[in-house]
């Protein structure tokens, strides 16, 4: 079944205070994607940012984003004013986020709804607390423990919190300071899901679904690792005894050097992957379809001393393999699974995307370099991959064609049949149209043409990423009518 849709994060839609959230914006694109007769909505991976604004170094893989929370539901409930939200600096520049003044204010005012709220006697927030206590109670006691700290890593605190401590814990929460910032963090998360339910149905009925993402690995200082260091190859000291990565290839010289503690993957087996279980069934109440970041890794993953600078120096080990998906499967049944396969791949990974039966992914941006043997170029396409013009790691195709090299450039006008750049983005899209994948996301930059300027992030930098907002009123009527017939042309639009 043929398919299309967009890639846009929450944090990138329009809205009032600082960043993309759950807004009536977000509404707003979900009938755009439904009149341009698109099936899917992707995003990006939706849980608390941590340094660097990064998704994929969140404080847990279970948590959202306070930020994508929609504080106009709080000026309804009068827990907190129009005004005190209309008051507060978010930063003049509306195409991009101002992390740092949505962080100082987002919070203060969740805060303030909070205090106002009479949350711990309502129902609905009592059965939440129960069916997601598992991850919650970690959770909200990880994040008042930092602000208790100052921001400081796990590692930093005192011994006994530092080691999770739970008498020392559960003596902690009689600080009625300290019990109203774990309960603040508990409001947010329930209003966070209770949200994104509301928005995933809206989206659903409409008859788009959701593509989540979801990152292999969680970052060091994170709940995740604070409550269970027993699934993590970690020392004595709760430090890492390798981190995660990728050697050098095309994006970085010296490589990919996350920092992500490892997985102890022998234990993880011994438990049934518990785990992992627990957070795909998550991901699978969050999103319809769910991207698997970095699938090489459950094949082999890339080992890199703890302290390097780089990732030049790791080394390849073994994961769990097909056994890791069987159990998967046994436990969950069969799920929609985009496998992200990009990079060098060893027949093993190929052997073992063939065996779980996910789609790959194939970049239009990555297609043109190295001659027709390239995978990437269509015409070396299979049904069952998902195509992209590029990613959120990727330049907009406007800002990768601008900088491509005099050969390459000439080689796609070639391949594409087109006398110069000048609608280049929409020619790509119109080749991921065509190709026989049986499904095409494109990131809206390109259906807007939009140049570097709006590329989301560039992998091994900090600063200035993850921050591309689109302008309010670029998703018109014309566009979603001429993104709808291009996608009609091409057997891409599902039956009403």
């Amino acid at each position: 079944m043929r398919r299309s849709g967009i890639l846009l994060p929450v944090s990138s839609l329009p809205s009032q205070y600082g960043i993309g959230c759950f807004s009536k914006e977000a509404y707003e694109f979900v009938d755009f994607l439904a009149q341009a007769g698109q099936s899917y909505w992707q995003v990006l991976p939706m849980g608390p940012t941590g340094y660097g604004d990064s998704p994929y170094q969140s404080f847990s893989t279970f948590a959202g984003n306070p930020y994508f929370v929609d504080i106009e539901e709080f000026v309804a409930e009068k827990w907190i004013t129009k005004r005190a939200c209309d008051s507060v600096d978010w930063g003049s520049d509306l195409s991009h986020t101002d992390y740092e003044k949505v962080y100082k204010n987002r919070f203060k005012l969740l805060k303030k709804a909070y205090l106002k709220s009479d949350i711990e006697n309502d129902k609905d927030f009592k059965k939440f607390e129960v069916n997601n206590s598992a991850w919650l109670n970690d959770y909200a006691a990880f994040m008042a423990l930092k602000a208790k700290f100052n921001g400081k890593s796990f590692n930093q605190w005192p011994e006994e919190y530092k080691k999770h401590n739970k008498s020392a814990l559960k003596q902690l929460m009689s600080e009625p300071s300290y019990h109203n910032e774990v309960m603040c963090y508990k409001f947010i998360q329930y209003y966070f899901f209770r949200q994104w339910s509301r928005l995933k149905k809206y989206a659903n009925e409409k008859g788009v679904e959701i593509i989540g993402d979801i990152p292999l690995y969680v970052a060091c200082d994170s709940a995740d690792v604070w409550a269970h260091p027993e699934l993590f190859r970690l020392d004595k000291n709760n430090d890492p005894t390798g981190v995660a990565g990728c050697p050098p290839d095309y994006f970085c010289a010296t490589g990919q050097l996350w920092g992500n503690p490892l997985y102890d993957w022998e234990y993880m087996k011994k438990t049934g992957y518990k785990w992992w279980i627990e957070r795909l069934k998550n991901c699978f109440e969050l999103y319809d379809v769910v991207r698997i970041d970095h699938f090489r890794g459950f094949d082999e993953y890339y080992n890199i001393p703890y302290g390097d600078p780089t990732a030049e120096f790791g080394h390849w080990e073994k994961g769990p393999g097909y056994d890791f998906f069987r159990v998967v499967k046994d436990k969950l049944g069969n799920r929609k699974i985009i496998a992200e396969d990009l990079g060098f791949l060893t027949p093993s990974v190929f052997r073992l995307k063939k065996k779980t039966g996910f789609p790959g992914m194939k970049i239009l941006e990555f297609a043109f370099d190295s001659g027709e043997d390239n995978d990437y170029l269509p015409h070396n396409y299979e049904k069952n991959c998902v195509v992209y013009t590029g990613t959120h790691d990727n330049d907009t195709a406007v800002g990768w064609f601008e900088k491509a090299g005099k050969r390459d450039r000439e080689f796609v006008k070639e391949y594409m049949g087109i006398k110069n750049g000048r609608n280049f983005a929409w020619e790509l899209i119109r080749l991921a149209q065509m190709s026989v994948a049986d499904t095409v996301v494109i990131p809206l930059q390109d259906y807007l043409g939009l140049g570097s300027e709006a590329r989301i992030n560039t992998p091994s930098t900090l600063g200035g990423n993850w921050a591309w907002r689109m302008g309010s009123g670029a998703c018109t009527e014309e566009l979603a009518e001429r993104i709808r017939k291009l996608s009609s042309m091409y057997g891409r639009v599902r039956d009403k």
